[in-house]
């Protein structure tokens, strides 16, 4: 427990590991809901920001839209909860992401564009989601780290570099520590263990790395063969996306409640497409759904196929009676998914949700450890959501695509 400004603040035992490590490159890997990342952004707060005089802080991810969904904004929230004010406490510049808290600045950073931390020179840094960062990235912060380091992630393969080159090379002074939901039994929710413990029924795999927190071998990975795309924009009302230009848009809805629902915006670049990330939310109804559709999907892009998840018709008809061009999508998984393998270009870098879910999305084993053609059904909305939106279209009797039509 600790106390500041009269507001008592509640702690896991990551955040005490994190209080008594004094090792320079501090591994916190864990399963989902564990609290490493929540406890990291306690630390910062209150250890560094709060306590020290004269530092510089860094807290990355490795692109910009990653960061301003996650780090940026836990920290951020955790802030205005804890009670501190600015300008009295603290300075937030939102433009450069840059955070003052008296003699002491944190900078919010991305390192899409890797000459961003040749220019840097800090006391500790936390990479969130570490292993989305290079080897060189690493390289590049360490070099540049007068303090310690801190890397959160889920242990989704024990071939990456960061167990191979960090922790197994014994090159380096680290301190590792191991979290699972079990750490955090006080604040996750009933729902959320059901789901992590329901794992082991589900892919061994992912109950190791999900549910354990244990090094995993990601196998079996359906899409192998994707890009992320970092730049949108409108030329003359025509919409491109890493300069292609899209001739089309669709979209691919799969409800949910306990595990989140996902919209997805399929742009179509001729006969392929790049997917992007709308909604990606769990434990809402359908009239919430609807509402939460209707922002995302302006009103002059409401002619527009919505695709979505045929075994929910009652959910289907609320959303036409809404007003949405909505309708069933095939239910033909495996040819579905072969058709996605062959015309997915990739993936917007803002759908950090969906990004996640492609490099897990693998093939299922049976009982005797033999490779199914069936994917895991386990963290796979937004996959779904984009083989509706995608494979229905490409196969519907509806018109076929409109070329060059504005976008805006």
């Amino acid at each position: 427990m600790e106390t500041t400004n009269n507001y008592k603040i509640k702690v896991t035992n990551v955040y005490d590991w994190l209080e008594q490590s004094k090792a320079e490159i501090n591994i916190l890997r864990g399963g989902r809901g564990s609290s490493k990342s929540h406890s990291l952004a306690q630390f910062f707060i209150l250890e560094k920001l709060q306590k020290a005089e004269n530092k510089t802080f860094v807290i990355a991810r490795k692109t910009l839209p990653a960061l301003k969904k996650t780090a940026y904004r836990l920290v951020m929230d955790l802030i205005k909860e804890y009670g501190f004010d600015t300008p009295i406490d603290y300075k937030l510049n939102k433009s450069d992401l840059e955070l003052t808290w008296g003699s002491n600045t944190l900078y919010f950073l991305s390192v899409d564009d890797p000459e961003k931390i040749k220019s840097l020179n800090t006391d500790d840094v936390w990479l969130e989601e570490a292993t989305d960062f290079n080897e060189d990235d690493f390289y590049q912060f360490n070099l540049r780290c007068s303090g310690q380091i801190y890397l959160s992630f889920n242990p989704t393969s024990a071939l990456h570099w960061i167990k191979r080159k960090l922790i197994d090379s014994g090159n380096y002074n680290i301190g590792e520590n191991v979290s699972t939901y079990k750490d955090n039994l006080e604040f996750i929710p009933e729902r959320q263990i059901r789901g992590l413990e329901a794992l082991i029924n589900v892919d061994e795999n992912l109950h190791k790395i999900y549910t354990l927190g244990e090094w995993g071998v990601l196998e079996n990975i359906i899409y192998g063969k994707w890009k992320i795309f970092d730049k949108i924009e409108f030329k003359d009302d025509v919409k491109f996306i890493g300069g292609k230009k899209v001739t089309d848009i669709t979209y691919g809805l799969d409800f949910g409640f306990s595990h989140p629902s996902a919209l997805t915006e399929i742009n179509w670049i001729e006969d392929d497409f790049i997917v992007h990330e709308l909604l990606y939310q769990d434990n809402l109804t359908n009239t919430e759904l609807i509402a939460r559709t209707k922002k995302l999907i302006p009103d002059e892009h409401r002619f527009r196929e919505i695709y979505a998840d045929h075994s929910e018709p009652a959910r289907i008809n609320e959303f036409y009676q809404a007003g949405f061009n909505i309708h069933k999508a095939k239910k033909d998984v495996l040819p579905g998914i072969d058709f996605c393998i062959t015309h997915l270009l990739g993936i917007t870098a803002e759908s950090i949700n969906g990004i996640k879910e492609l490099q897990g999305y693998s093939r299922r084993k049976d009982k005797d450890n033999h490779v199914m053609e069936e994917p895991v059904k386990a963290d796979d909305d937004f996959c779904d959501s984009f083989r509706y939106g995608s494979y229905t279209k490409a196969n519907s009797l509806r018109p076929s695509k409109v070329l060059d039509i504005s976008f805006r």
